[in-house]
């Protein structure tokens, strides 16, 4: 399937989905009641950004949530993931704690967090990057541990020390690994800084959001979904231009070397 047939059937898609949205509000006061639909959420959109113009500082605040957690937590991700994938007896003396730490709820140390940074952005941003570390961390440990043995022996035979090594054979070869989760993280990240503002702040948009749950204002509810939907899409979009960039040594799924 070509790309612009591709693109016909999706803008269908989306089409079928926002008409059969609409008409089951207008069929249905229970579902208008419960789901708003699509005139009003777009109503709503238009209101926040080009009249009353107050969704830009809540917006920002959890873009800067967002965007400090992703980048911090995807370097401790990395860095951590590197070193133990590397040291064998680190790795086995801190397997059962890390294990234990990713199965614990992390969305339960988002009071501890509040306590110990306060309510400001700090709190929201370690909470995300709690999320965000490990889905980096397991991706990238694994990604170290399943370079072929014999890639490693063949280089170590022409010479490579072990910062060659990890420059030149363990980093593209767990890169794959790596956007993999990033493309993940993404979501984590407005994940941890949204529930952070729903469990305490003054700004952001998990806060316009709870204001509208308590007031059973469904439609800004869903608007404030689909803005955080967008911004999780353009970053995503983001990190899949940096992947098709730094990855364009790795050949295409489904094309063959002719000879």
């Amino acid at each position: 399937m070509n790309n612009k047939l591709l693109r016909v059937w999706q803008i269908a898609l989306v089409i079928i989905i926002l008409s059969t949205w609409q008409a089951s509000s207008m069929l249905s006061t229970k579902a208008a009641f419960f789901f708003s639909n699509p005139i009003d959420v777009a109503a709503r959109l238009v209101s926040w950004f080009f009249i009353d113009l107050d969704i830009y500082q809540h917006l920002g605040v959890t873009l800067i949530e967002t965007l400090l957690a992703f980048v911090i937590g995807t370097i401790l991700g990395l860095l951590v993931g590197l070193w133990l994938a590397l040291n064998q007896r680190a790795a086995a003396i801190c397997d059962p704690f890390l294990k234990a730490l990713n199965a614990m709820p992390r969305v339960i140390l988002a009071p501890i967090f509040a306590l110990w940074f306060g309510l400001g952005i700090a709190s929201k941003v370690a909470l995300a990057v709690t999320l965000v570390f490990f889905i980096v961390f397991f991706n990238v440990f694994q990604g170290v541990r399943e370079v072929s043995p014999t890639l490693l022996a063949n280089a170590r035979m022409l010479g490579a020390g072990r910062n060659d090594l990890l420059r030149h054979v363990y980093l593209p070869s767990a890169m794959s690994w790596v956007f993999s989760s990033l493309h993940i993280s993404v979501g984590m990240a407005f994940v941890g800084a949204v529930v952070g503002e729903y469990l305490g702040s003054a700004r952001g948009v998990g806060y316009l959001i709870l204001q509208a749950e308590g007031s059973f204002d469904v439609r800004s509810v869903f608007a404030g979904i689909v803005v955080l939907t967008l911004c999780a899409l353009v970053l995503d979009t983001l990190v899949g231009k940096a992947e098709k960039r730094l990855m364009r040594w790795q050949p295409k799924i489904g094309t063959t070397e002719k000879i």
